[in-house]
Parts: structure tokens; sequence; C-alpha cells
């Protein structure tokens, strides 16, 4: 298992020693909010990416919230590889901005797709509702369709509405900013 380092401490481990910064979140996250030099290696890409790690240089993972590096601890530590030090940034970028350590961000970029489906299932079950209170009850089946879709999504791990987002014009890749 990898161990849990605070942000100041990941930070020194960069400074100090060199380390390499990963980031494991989404392109499309990585490319609105990252840590300046982070590289982006995606969860959903880990096992045909290569990792070149730096011999006797440590191994920073992190992701927004902390909650996908420790989900996957073990599947990172595999990916560094054996007699590797790797550690896992405690909060990820969240806590790395709360610690006042600098964070580069392009707002050009879309918003993450994953806050696109939510802002899109969230209207399209409030409608449903309205629509079933005020025109037909019928209509309370836009909501249900809404909900099972939510369901299946997080039971196989696809979404429909993710894959049709994604191929908007609004989240096709812009040259990212510093």
């Amino acid at each position: 298992m990898l161990k849990t380092i605070s942000p100041a401490e990941a930070a020194r481990l960069l400074r100090e020693e060199g380390a390499t910064l990963v980031d494991v979140r989404e392109p499309d996250e990585h490319a609105r909010q990252r840590i300046p030099g982070a590289r982006n290696l995606p969860l959903s890409q880990l096992e045909e990416a290569e990792l070149a790690v730096h011999q006797g240089r440590p191994v920073l993972f992190h992701c927004r919230s902390g909650a996908r590096t420790e989900g996957n601890a073990e599947r990172l530590a595999a990916k560094a590889g054996p007699g590797c030090q790797a550690y896992i940034v405690e909060g990820g970028l969240e806590a790395w901005r709360q610690a006042g350590l600098p964070v580069a961000e392009d707002r050009r970029q879309p918003i993450e797709v994953i806050r696109q489906v939510q802002i899109v299932a969230g209207s399209m079950v409030l409608l449903g509702v309205l629509l079933g209170a005020l025109v037909s009850p019928w209509l309370y089946g836009l909501s249900a369709f809404v909900g099972a879709g939510l369901v299946f999504a997080g039971v196989t791990g696809t979404c429909g509405m993710a894959s049709l987002l994604r191929r908007m014009p609004w989240n096709r890749p812009r040259p990212a900013t510093a």
C-alpha cells in the first residue's frame, strides 16, 4: 500500500528531491485545474500507459479530493513498481489549494464532463417532476428514465450521457495555458 503525505510534504519532495507528480484524474479535469508540473495519467488508462519514473526519486499521486487515489492505491503502487518510493497526496488538489500551494487554472476549458452530467441529469429530473405535476403524470417517466440511466452508469461504469456530452462542440480539446 502507498503511504499518504501532506501537501506540504509533497511540495518539499517535489522541490528538494525532484519527485514525479502524477495526476490520476481524467484529461478534462486536468486541463481545467492542475498542480503545475503534474503529469496526467488517468486511472481509466492506467494499465495501458507507461509511467517512466526516475530511479531513486519519489512518485506522488493525486486526484481532486484523495478518494480516487486512496481507492486505487494498490493499482498505483503496482504501476510505480517495486522499490519505488510512492505516495498519495492527502486530500488531493483541494488540500493542495487549501495549503496555499500553487494551482494552474484555465477557465477557457469546459467544466469536467462528470459535472456536466450532474447538471443535465439534475435538470432533466427536475423537468420531469415539474411536467409530471403540471402537465401529465406520464411525464414523471422522464425522471424515472434518467434515474435508471444513473443506476446503470453506477453499476456498469458506463455513462451514455457522459459519452454524448464528450462529443459536444464545447468539449473539444483546446490548447492548455500555463
